[in-house]
């Protein structure tokens, strides 16, 4: 089973995939400065 883990703050999204019941990360990322010129995806 796969489980997706969302950290929404007011301007920056994170997330992690991980495969249960392994607890293995498979995907990770982070998108910072929501709404401004200098976002980074």
């Amino acid at each position: 089973m796969k489980i997706l883990a969302l950290n929404c703050g007011s301007s920056s999204v994170k997330y992690q995939v991980y495969e249960m019941p392994a607890e293995a990360t498979l995907a990770e990322g982070q998108v910072e400065r929501i709404g401004f010129a200098d976002a980074i995806l």
